[in-house]
């Protein structure tokens, strides 16, 4: 049997190493248009549409996109280990720990509109009120996740943008008061089939730090 062959060790690329080193997460009410191209033709991160609002500062955690996978499995009696599966569920959610106090964030807790009627006025104005409603209502959102991590090359940003076109709240950390931590308001929401999108999830990679990655054209 020959040796292992290594010589693909010459492949391994520090470059593709990947961090968040800054990012932000906005929401949207799903009457709000969904994202549907992040960058322009030279790579450069657009302008939000008009609804989305930042959460604001998180914990230390970020955020964490995480899912659920199952599958359904077909036994035979000539076999030990199935001899069919096919994917049952294959959910994605993505969980974060807003430390501010703003509209955003509160609404995102407590299941509120981010705009409109039952919307949390501007921060300051008069008093901010909400009740727990009889029954809840199902507010769907449009979320949106960016990443910012440089090139370590040439130091130019590229960037990671995920949008969930269609989420729901599907859990909530306990809310604490207490002398020692901020006041936090964790939450999980879980990406739903976007009908027009025809996905529950998009994801994005470009920026000129990534665009300075592509390798050099071979002269003639």
């Amino acid at each position: 049997m020959p040796a292992a062959d290594f010589t693909t060790i010459a492949e391994l690329r520090q470059s593709l190493i990947r961090k968040a080193l800054r990012y932000a997460i906005f929401a949207a009410d799903a009457s709000a248009p969904a994202v549907a191209a992040p960058f322009d033709e030279a790579g450069i991160l657009q302008t939000l549409p008009a609804g989305y609002v930042p959460v604001g500062f998180t914990t230390t955690d970020g955020v964490t996109f995480s899912g659920d996978l199952s599958n359904s499995d077909v036994e035979s009696g000539q076999s030990s280990s199935p001899t069919r599966s096919d994917v049952e569920t294959d959910t994605a959610t993505a969980q974060w720990v807003p430390q501010e106090t703003n509209a955003a964030a509160v609404a995102l807790y407590e299941n509120l509109p981010l705009s409109g009627v039952g919307a949390l006025p501007e921060l300051g104005t008069a008093t901010w009120t909400w009740s727990r409603p009889k029954t809840p209502p199902t507010l769907y959102r449009r979320l949106l996740f960016i990443a910012e991590d440089l090139n370590k090359a040439t130091g130019q940003p590229l960037y990671i943008v995920r949008h969930f076109p269609s989420a729901l709240r599907t859990g909530r950390e306990d809310e604490q008061w207490t002398r020692t931590a901020e006041i936090s308001r964790g939450v999980t929401y879980q990406a739903y089939l976007d009908d027009v999108l025809g996905t529950d999830s998009v994801t994005w990679i470009d920026g000129p730090g990534w665009r300075d990655l592509a390798p050099e054209p071979e002269t003639p």
